[in-house]
């Protein structure tokens, strides 16, 4: 039976009693009947936030007995856009807030999605959490170990439902992957690696004019220092470091969270970093680097490597080698399975095969329905904190030139 069929059986026969069973009392105190409209804010209305999340729950808004009716940006053009998409989809007129808090005291909002920007993500998180309201948040989770921990025990105190906007893991495709990598067809895999390349670096499509007049410039700095309003920065933040640390949490937080989902490791037991900005050197003087090369062993036994390069758009790859077989994951949506490299007498595969998907509720539909079953959502905040750990040990890596160990017990990064 599917999680989607599980969960409308649950919603349709399970007895309230029999539900509050397996949550925290705070939880139960949050279950909404069917014919309850859930109601949402928006905290970050960029292209992510409108485009992605509004648009990714709108489409079964109506099933979900959903809707949005508060919305939240430092920048007026954007509060505005996603207000006219709710006054488009639900004939709701939106409360518009330039500041998160201001949204997160209204007593009508049940649950928030956070699309800001990356340094502000705990912030939001936690404070979302501490509110009360169940949160879709999206990735890298965090830039900072301390700031991790926080939001996430703090979601945890509160009995919240929390969904990490790791998508891919949502993915049928990747659900079969993962069922596939469980039956051992692989033997033994010593390396999981990916390469995401590209000509240009991400940050610079999303460069624009911004007007002064139009932004709280403050709000979005938050607790950055301050400094002169800049057009390039507020609107191309992706590519400065104190507002988020590039490509390798910036894109290589899915393809490490993929690894824990596929493979049910954890966390990395070490990592190095290097890289810089080789090709995309100009007037914007971005921060973020260019080229990047991560590399994290395991203690389940294998290496983990995460490479881009900005320069040049070839050469991408995604696999799981194992000495009996490789998956071969460079296009998500159809990873097939290969004898690319392997030892003849160790297999008797001789054709690559398709890897068959397993049914799954998309990630914006599993979390709207955890919010009525309290279940916990596909991406978890505990997945949320194994991703952010990994990439945050990336990046201090990558400026200390050092080694680094992650203690989970203690949950702390050291020199290794």
């Amino acid at each position: 039976m599917s999680k989607l069929s599980t969960r409308r059986d649950f919603l349709k026969t399970a007895s309230v009693g029999a539900a509050a069973i397996s949550m925290s009392a705070a939880s139960y105190a949050r279950v909404k009947g069917a014919n309850e409209r859930i109601s949402i804010g928006m905290i970050g209305c960029g292209s992510r936030g409108v485009g992605a999340h509004m648009g990714g729950v709108n489409k079964h808004a109506a099933d979900q007995n959903v809707e949005f009716t508060a919305v939240c940006d430092p920048w007026r053009l954007r509060r505005e856009e996603a207000a006219a998409k709710c006054k488009e989809w639900y004939n709701v007129d939106a409360r518009q807030f330039v500041s998160y808090r201001d949204l997160l005291e209204l007593d009508d909002i049940d649950a928030v999605m956070i699309a800001s920007c990356d340094h502000v993500h705990t912030l939001h998180l936690e404070a979302a959490a501490k509110a009360g309201k169940d949160v879709y948040c999206e990735k890298p989770l965090s830039m900072d170990l301390e700031s991790l921990k926080s939001a996430c025990d703090a979601v945890k105190e509160a009995g919240v439902v929390c969904q990490i906007g790791t998508q891919l893991r949502s993915l049928p495709s990747m659900t079969g992957v993962k069922e596939l990598y469980k039956t051992g067809v692989q033997g033994t895999v010593g390396r999981i690696e990916q390469c995401r390349n590209s000509h240009q670096p991400y940050w610079y499509s999303y460069l624009k004019d911004v007007k002064e007049e139009d932004v709280d410039w403050k709000e979005f700095l938050s607790m950055r220092d301050d400094r002169p309003f800049d057009p390039a920065v507020y609107s191309g933040w992706y590519g400065y470091r104190d507002f988020s640390d590039g490509p390798v949490p910036g894109l290589g937080s899915h393809y490490i969270d993929l690894v824990h989902y596929i493979t049910g490791a954890q966390f990395p037991e070490s990592c190095v970093c290097l890289g810089g900005t080789y090709t995309w050197i100009d007037d914007y003087k971005f921060t973020a680097p260019d080229h990047v090369q991560a590399l994290w062993t395991y203690p389940d036994g294998f290496m983990v490597t995460y490479s881009t390069n900005f320069g040049n758009g070839s050469a991408n790859s995604f696999k799981i080698i194992g000495d009996q077989a490789v998956f071969d994951l460079q296009d998500w949506n159809a990873p097939i399975m290969t004898t690319d490299g392997i030892n003849t007498e160790k297999t008797s595969m001789k054709e690559k095969q398709a890897i068959e998907p397993v049914e799954m509720p998309d990630h914006f539909l599993d979390w709207l329905q955890c919010l009525r079953s309290r279940e916990t959502p596909n991406a978890s905040i505990d997945a949320g904190y194994q991703h952010g750990v990994a990439v945050i040990m990336a990046m201090m890596a990558y400026d200390s030139g050092r080694r680094l160990v992650y203690d989970a017990e203690k949950r702390e990064i050291r020199k290794g």
